[in-house]
């Protein structure tokens, strides 16, 4: 059934149960009628809406929002999915920034470590070497004391020598004697 075929049924289903046939003293299709003059502006008004298409032209309307409302929701669809994948991705990109960045702590951990362990075995290194230096010192000085004092000894030796060997001899023995023990103790100390 047509859109128009529909009018004019609602039309005349109108007319037949309409208050018009109530009005008893005046004729139904005549202009004096306002029920008549009223349904026939109403079916003259459907007509023109009718002969300009305008439940088609609205219908399209309606059918271009609702394409236009489609579209709408199926780019805002397209863009939850682009900011769901772009949401996933910066995820897992801080995750991989968070693993390097505990790779780069524990990295930093163990070379702590390293050089804590280093720096103590270059300590003792360092202690070993200032206590063989001291103790090279220690011996020098000692080697120097004892040198120093057997120098001394000697030249006390050398001193009673003269004073007893100047008691007991003569000159010429004497000079002799000091001459061989110079020459001895020469060569001692050489």
């Amino acid at each position: 059934m047509s859109a128009m075929q529909r009018i004019m049924t609602i039309a005349a289903a109108t007319l037949m149960a309409g208050p018009a046939f109530a009005a008893g003293d005046k004729p139904f299709f005549s202009l004096a009628n306002t029920d008549f003059v009223v349904t026939i502006g109403f079916l003259v008004f459907i007509g023109v809406l009718l002969y300009f298409k305008v439940p088609s032209t609205l219908m399209g309307l309606l059918d271009k929002r609702a394409e236009g409302i489609q579209s709408e929701l199926d780019e805002a669809k397209s863009l939850r999915d682009e900011a769901q994948a772009l949401l996933a991705s910066y995820e897992r990109r801080q995750r991989e920034v968070q693993e390097q960045a505990d790779r780069i702590i524990a990295h930093a951990k163990e070379e702590a470590a390293l050089a804590g362990e280093q720096a103590k075995a270059d300590l003792e290194k360092s202690i070993q070497r200032r206590l063989a230096a001291a103790e090279d010192q220690i011996a020098s000085a000692q080697a120097g004391a004892v040198k120093e004092v057997r120098d001394r000894a000697i030249v006390v030796a050398i001193k009673a020598a003269q004073d007893v060997v100047a008691k007991q001899m003569t000159a010429k023995a004497a000079a002799k004697t000091i001459d061989d023990a110079i020459a001895e103790v020469g060569q001692k100390l050489h």
